[in-house]
């Protein structure tokens, strides 16, 4: 296991203050405030740790209420609304100074037998003949050395591939807004489903709005040309998968307009099964000239 794995772990493994309350502490990210994706996932955990270990995250709805401050710690309040035969519900509220930053509702469900079909895998090229995302990156002459590092920083535990060029490697001229990503984290992790469940949590929130920058030809956060924030975020698990083995976030825009974008997604495993859908809308401007 890398040592930014191990250290992305050791940052999802929340301090227990008291009954259903945690206290979880932030990293570096690209932009100066806490990674939406790290909120997201400690919340998750939370969430997991008041539900039996037989029940499995299927679904979460969440929304970015504040900018988190990656200074000081935020306390996750969790409320269990419900614990019934097959499904349970469980409320987190993230706080940082006195007042809510982040909300989440999370469903958990005992498993079951039932109908089964899913959305055939879209084509894609080997992950391992992709370059890897600092060779990527360090390819790109225009993006200045600090931006560079800081990426690097904040993906180091993951192992994240572009099919094609990210928004912020060829911008100026629209694309189709539909963008393809290998992931996988950069070690082994255990067998706790709940631990796959959060890191794709985590790295679901990195890349998932670059299709609405892609639309308008716009490289994004890292060559400043727009700025934003996440809003909402949506994910349902639909089948096992492994967080450590290769998986394939597949990603489109279908609309963009009053300030804001949403992404769509859907995230398989190397061997074609649909693992996760994702949704998000997030702010999206293009900065006023003065």
């Amino acid at each position: 296991m890398s040592e930014a794995l191990q250290s992305l772990l050791d940052l999802l493994d929340l301090e227990r203050i008291e009954e259903d309350i945690y206290r979880g502490h932030s990293r570096s990210a690209v932009v100066p405030r806490v990674f939406g994706g790290q909120v997201a996932a400690q919340a998750l955990v939370a969430a997991g740790r008041t539900v039996p270990a037989d029940r499995r995250a299927h679904s979460l709805h969440a929304y970015f209420l504040r900018p988190g401050d990656p200074g000081a710690p935020i306390v996750y309040n969790v409320d269990r609304l419900r614990d019934g035969r097959s499904f349970t519900t469980r409320r987190v509220v993230a706080v940082q100074h006195g007042k809510p930053i982040f909300g989440l509702s999370a469903s958990f469900q005992t498993y079951e037998e039932g109908l089964d079909h899913q959305a055939p895998m879209p084509h894609a090229p080997d992950p391992a003949t992709l370059p890897t995302g600092e060779e990527r990156l360090r390819s790109y002459p225009h993006l200045p050395a600090e931006t560079v590092e800081r990426f690097l920083e904040a993906r180091a535990a993951v192992d994240l591939r572009h099919v094609d060029d990210p928004p912020f490697g060829d911008f100026g001229t629209p694309r189709e807004p539909h963008s393809q990503v290998w992931f996988r984290t950069n070690g082994k992790l255990s067998d706790d489903p709940l631990l796959h469940v959060v890191l794709a949590t985590y790295v679901s929130d990195m890349t998932l709005l670059d299709s609405v920058l892609l639309a308008h030809g716009r490289g994004g956060w890292a060559v400043g040309d727009v700025v934003g924030a996440s809003l909402d975020h949506a994910m349902w698990f639909h089948r096992p998968f492994r967080a450590d083995e290769w998986l394939l976030y597949d990603q489109q825009s279908p609309s963009a307009s009053g300030g804001r974008g949403l992404g769509q997604a859907r995230i398989y495993t190397q061997d074609g099964r649909l693992a996760l859908s994702v949704i998000q809308e997030g702010v999206v401007r293009v900065p006023r000239e003065h």
